[in-house]
């Protein structure tokens, strides 16, 4: 009688696992003595100064952008201007993501206001459907069904999203690690698209019209500017360029802060402290982190403190850093490259639930018969 000879054995896909409410210790006051530390070192005072320093430079970039775009005219060199713009809309993205959580003004209505010009009329996101969806990923980072940033949206981020994926998301599905940074591309659509799609399709929306507004404007003035002075080839690789450079420098920014963290399960009863910090990611790096990603490499500090000025994040972290050592809490960091390393691996882990969850070496034995 014939035999089928095992398989050699190798190393398989893990299956992914949800922290619960008794995987971690629960830290009562571990919040609260942290807080204290930080308030009377007077690190969460405002910053005027450095953002009046970060608004001017932007208005002097974007000044710049405006007259070599004039200057250069009908010319190809017009995609490092639109390179150039899509670097600088992140730049103000990051701008209106401070001022949305209240970290540049004393006043909520000043810096709602500045958020809501930043990101509606500058770079055209709605200030309504990004503070609804941060807000919640606030409240809930990495929890399945609470953080709308690890629902599906081509991008798999949990095996039981991956595991529904089929056709051609389920080709990229299978893939998506080695496709996450060439998808970023078409984030700047994206965001654009679920943007107008709050403001037209949500109803009860405060503000609708007034950001409606500002983003029309917008638009209007960019495609009258780009398509009243280039060919219509050149205009739409200058839109094309402009906005895969910006979707690609927002995710990328964006990535490395939860991606690859421990997920958190629906039912989970975690503290304040220990459901931020476990699960958020800093980068390294220090002072040029810091602007190449708007304060976002101090991500466990912005999630202790999303009111914080982004000048006092570097030494906050120190004081946290402390705290989660005295608490042996695991405090994660990591260099830029390497955190995109992790993503990519990450993504291609959970990819795999897409395949068929059980490959039975027998049954692909005769499969192939």
């Amino acid at each position: 009688m014939s035999t089928i000879a095992p398989p050699a054995a190798q190393l398989g896909p893990v299956r992914q696992t949800y922290a619960k409410s008794d995987t971690y210790p629960h830290l009562t006051r571990a919040y609260t003595e942290v807080s204290q530390v930080v308030r009377e070192t007077g690190l969460l005072a405002r910053a005027p100064k450095f953002y009046l320093a970060v608004g001017s430079a932007l208005f002097v970039a974007f000044a710049g952008c405006a007259a070599a775009f004039v200057l250069l005219g009908d010319s190809w060199f017009q995609l490092i201007v639109a390179a150039a713009l899509g670097i600088i809309l992140t730049q103000v993205a990051f701008l209106s993501h401070e001022a949305a959580h209240k970290a540049i003004f004393t006043s909520g209505k000043a810096n709602d206001r500045l958020a809501k010009i930043l990101g509606n009329g500058i770079v055209g996101m709605s200030y309504s459907w990004w503070g609804s969806k941060h807000t919640r990923h606030h409240a809930n980072p990495n929890r399945v069904s609470r953080d709308p940033d690890i629902e599906i949206d081509t991008i798999s981020f949990v095996e039981e999203d991956a595991a529904k994926a089929s056709g051609l998301l389920g080709f990229i599905t299978r893939r998506q690690g080695y496709l996450f940074f060439p998808l970023l591309t078409f984030e700047g659509i994206n965001l654009h698209f679920l943007s107008i799609k709050h403001l037209v399709t949500t109803p009860g929306v405060k503000g609708r019209w007034y950001e409606l507004a500002l983003i029309t404007l917008r638009f209007a003035i960019l495609f009258t500017l780009v398509f009243w002075m280039l060919p219509l080839g050149m205009a739409c690789a200058f839109l094309g360029v402009q906005l895969a450079v910006f979707g690609v420098y927002m995710g990328a920014a964006f990535a490395p802060n939860h991606k690859g963290m421990p997920i958190i399960d629906r039912d989970a009863k975690l503290d304040f402290f220990t459901k931020q910090v476990r699960t958020s990611r800093n980068v390294s790096g220090g002072w040029w982190a810091t602007w190449l990603m708007g304060g976002l490499n101090y991500q466990v500090e912005h999630h202790l403190f999303p009111s914080m000025a982004r000048p006092h994040l570097a030494k906050t972290r120190q004081i946290v850093r402390d705290h989660c050592e005295t608490l042996d809490v695991p405090y994660t960091e990591t260099t830029l490259l390497r955190s995109y390393g992790i993503v990519i691996a990450y993504l291609n882990r959970v990819g795999l639930a897409a395949r068929d969850p059980f490959d039975c070496y027998i049954v692909e034995r005769f499969r192939k018969v």
